[in-house]
Parts: C-alpha cells; sequence; structure tokens
C-alpha cells in the first residue's frame, strides 16, 4: 500500500504554502480548525507583516487577530501566536528549534504540529496523525488505537523511517480526494484490493469517480480502472 500510494501521489507535499520554519509553524498554528487553503490565503498578508519571532512577540492583538480572522477562533490563535513568538525569543534566540522535545513546549504546539514542523521544515521524518490518516490507517486495518500518538507509534512500526514523511502527505492526499470520512470514492480507488474496508462507501465505478476531488482526480481514476481491469501497479 505505502507503494501504491507512492504511485498515486508522486508529487505529495504540505499543502500549507511557507517558505521558512517560522513560517510553517504559524500556519500549521493557524490551520487549526479549518482548511489549508484558508490558512494560505490569510498568510501572505501576515508573513509581509510579521517576518521574525520577536515581530510576533511585540506584535499588537488587535491587529494580528484582524489579519488571522477569517481562519477562525482567532482570538485563541493570537494568544498562540503572541505567546509562540515571546516563547522563541526567550528561549530559542528567535529560532525555530529542531527537536520534538522543545517544539512541543511552546504554546499552541503539540505533537501533530511539531512533526509537520519537523518532517517539512527540517527533513526529519515524522507521521503526523491528523483525522485524514487517522481515519485511514484504521480503515486499513493497520491500528484500531484512536489515540492520535499510539496511532503514531504503530504506523511508525511498519514503515521505514525513511518514508514517513512522504507516507504521512500521500496519505492526507488519499483522504482529501478519495477516501472522505462521510462518502468514500471506493469504486475509483486504486487501493481498494487491498483495503478491507473496501465497500463503506459507493462502489459503482462511474459514481464513485464523481465523488473524487483535486487536479489529481483523472490520474486516481485511470490509476483504479486499470486496478480493476486486473493490472499490477508499482
Amino acid at each position: 500500500m505505502v507503494r501504491l500510494l507512492q504511485t498515486g501521489y508522486p508529487d505529495a507535499h504540505c499543502e500549507l504554502d511557507f517558505t521558512t520554519p517560522l513560517e510553517l509553524l504559524v500556519a500549521v498554528v493557524l490551520s487549526a480548525q479549518t482548511t489549508d487553503k484558508g490558512v494560505n490565503l490569510a498568510t501572505p498578508a501576515l508573513f509581509r507583516r510579521y517576518r521574525t519571532a520577536e515581530d510576533y512577540a511585540s506584535a499588537d492583538r488587535t491587529e494580528l487577530e484582524e489579519l488571522i480572522r477569517s481562519t477562525g477562533f482567532y482570538r485563541n490563535k493570537a494568544n498562540s501566536l503572541l505567546g509562540l513568538g515571546a516563547a522563541l525569543v526567550e528561549r530559542f534566540d528567535g529560532e525555530v528549534p529542531s527537536k520534538l522535545e522543545d517544539l512541543v513546549t511552546l504554546p499552541g504546539v503539540g505533537r501533530k504540529t511539531a512533526n509537520v514542523v519537523l518532517g517539512d521544515a527540517f527533513g526529519v521524518p515524522g507521521i503526523t496523525v491528523d483525522t485524514h490518516l487517522g481515519r485511514l490507517v484504521r480503515r486499513w486495518g493497520w491500528t484500531t488505537e484512536e489515540d492520535p500518538v499510539k496511532v503514531e507509534h504503530a504506523v511508525g512500526a511498519m514503515i521505514e523511517r525513511k518514508d514517513w514523511t512522504l507516507f504521512n502527505h500521500r496519505t492526507i492526499f488519499h483522504g482529501r480526494r478519495v477516501c472522505h470520512a462521510k462518502k468514500p470514492a471506493c469504486g475509483a480507488c486504486f487501493l481498494a484490493p487491498q483495503c478491507p474496508s473496501y465497500g463503506i462507501g459507493e462502489v459503482d465505478p462511474d459514481k464513485a469517480a464523481k465523488l473524487v476531488k483535486g487536479d489529481e482526480a483523472p490520474h486516481l481514476i485511470e490509476l483504479a480502472d486499470r486496478v480493476r481491469a486486473g493490472e499490477r501497479l508499482g
């Protein structure tokens, strides 16, 4: 399944826009309870205004809240960003740390956020158990655990460490495009032969194809057609 995901999503990546570890950290904090697309609409102006940890630490709350209002829960998120900036200045010389044990001490940063930053800003392999990854690995029968940390360890034990970050992105891509929470496109899924949960969603190929989202939809539907015809992928 890891190999097939690579075939399905060769260009999978973090869908939050960023250029520095600080920008990614801020973007992930803002992504709580909203979409990556929504965050990407808000961050250009935010990143132009606040370029360093010191900028966030000394930010005017009203101005900061207005810049991130569209991401929802903006007061709580502003608290996190103000505290994040102050903590980075006070304890890490204004730089985003590159160790998990340091990242999780920062305001608004949990293990999930830390793993995203480690994997995509510092190249340190990590598994980020968001709602998509957790849902999919349970549907695939890889684990029955619900606790994100236990899921992280269970999945990490099954695949090579070097593959963790890309596996994470490819699984999230699959969850957003094919294996939806409410109505997965089972009949247009190239993982169908390996999936013990096949049939919980739409199995008719034509109807399922209409459920596939994203620019990759034609490619994904083609792969599913090839698998249904008996072709071995990867």
